[in-house]
């Protein structure tokens, strides 16, 4: 039986601010007409990126606004935090918190209009939460067995959640019941996604499968093979035609690639040098950013599969959570040193790589991606990737490894 959706009376507090204009200092960190005479002080330096915002628990989950810059993190705690964010120093701040959460929140997922935010919890609820002022609208209590680890908004109306013991429901929020209740994981639902026509939806677990589900005919279809180790992320690239999952566990830090419509076996695989891929965060149809128990983002290229370096890091703190702003120029993460950082990811947008493998570097040092991926210390020396692919073995030191078994962009 579907759990009821409970409505909550709004109560008082301060609204978002209205939308937030673009930097307003385009000259930089000076002005060559300022007065010598310092009569006038200079205004807030302009950054490459907005601050780091420390958090006071480690958060899970984070979700950036469609239309501003805002963004929503989920803690341990159970507390949801928003922030407005800026390049311009001093004007990135804090604008609301809710703490309707009882235990851990795992996901916070905007609604595509920004009006509201959505939120699952390890307290096996789910919440609604107006954006502007971050009041709870409603909740159903007890919407799983178990508690809830991804969400997923499917369409305005339509809200998917998976819980650890790898139960999907489907909800219709205009009724608050559930459509769809089916248990085809043996283990945690770890992520979903799905397509554009909103028909099909995927699951990765911690069972090692990929699920899919119908939405219209409420069924599900298939789960692929087992893969080695937990499936934890995934995302469509390639215009729809690919399927992209990270691997943690046994299997390490592998990418698997399937193709549409041939979900039953994975048909490339792209080992990193890396414990996990915990999360995921597709930059463009082409460029797919990873993260890991190790610290390290890494921007990959998804066939041919290549990984093109670091964008950032979290020294030594595992990433729990990656997300990418409306243009597409800003990556955010989130991770246990309980920061949360933004990296300029503009260079990724038109690179092109060739199928032709390179020589490696000499130094055995990833390549550094934007300005603040070196971090305070250089901590890149012995991380190239390296691959255990068909006819890789015994690559030297210097040669570029690839773990898939096919660098073509073909179905």
């Amino acid at each position: 039986m579907s759990a009821p959706t409970e409505h909550v009376e709004a109560e008082s507090s301060d609204p978002l601010p209205p939308e937030t204009s673009e930097n307003q200092n385009p000259d930089g960190d000076g002005d060559s007409d300022q007065d010598p005479d310092g009569d006038e002080p200079p205004g807030p330096r302009v950054r490459d990126t907005p601050e780091d915002i420390r958090l006071e628990a480690v958060a899970n989950t984070v979700a950036l606004h469609p239309s501003r810059d805002v963004l929503v993190v989920g803690d341990l705690d159970g507390d949801v935090y928003a922030f407005s964010y800026s390049c311009t120093e001093g004007e990135t701040r804090e604008l609301w918190s809710s703490g309707h959460h009882l235990k851990s929140c795992r996901q916070v997922r905007f609604s595509e209009d920004g009006l509201q935010l959505y939120s699952v919890s390890r307290d096996k609820a789910v919440h609604l939460l107006d954006t502007e002022r971050g009041q709870l609208v409603s909740r159903i209590r007890g919407a799983h067995a178990a508690p809830i680890n991804s969400l997923l908004l499917v369409d305005p109306n339509i809200l998917a959640t998976g819980d650890d013991e790898g139960t999907l429901k489907v909800w219709d929020m205009r009724k608050g019941t559930a459509v769809m209740d089916m248990k085809q994981h043996e283990d945690y639902i770890s992520d979903m996604t799905v397509d554009q026509n909103k028909r099909i939806l995927l699951t990765t677990s911690g069972d090692g499968t990929l699920g899919v589900f119908h939405l219209k005919r409420r069924r599900a279809e298939l789960r692929s093979e087992p893969q080695s180790g937990d499936l934890t992320a995934v995302a469509l690239m390639k215009r729809g035609r690919k399927v992209v999952c990270g691997s943690s566990g046994s299997g390490g830090g592998t990418v698997y690639l399937f193709n549409w419509d041939g979900f039953g076996a994975a048909s490339d695989r792209f080992a990193l040098r890396a414990e996990s891929v915990d999360c995921m965060a597709p930059v463009t149809d082409s460029v797919v950013c990873v993260a890991s128990t190790d610290g390290y983002i890494r921007a990959v290229n998804i066939l041919p599969n290549r990984v093109l370096g670091c964008v950032g890091q979290h020294v030594g703190e595992p990433v729990e959570a990656l997300a990418v702003c409306r243009d597409a120029r800003l990556l955010v993460s989130s991770a246990h040193d309980q920061l949360v950082r933004f990296w300029d990811v503009s260079a990724l947008h038109g690179t092109s790589v060739s199928e032709h493998r390179k020589r490696k570097r000499r130094d055995g040092r990833m390549k550094a991606l934007s300005k603040k991926a070196h971090g305070e210390h250089d901590f890149f020396a012995g991380l190239a990737e390296e691959g255990e692919g068909p006819g890789e073995e015994g690559a030297g030191p210097q040669e570029e490894q690839s773990d898939s078994d096919s660098d073509s962009d073909s179905d």
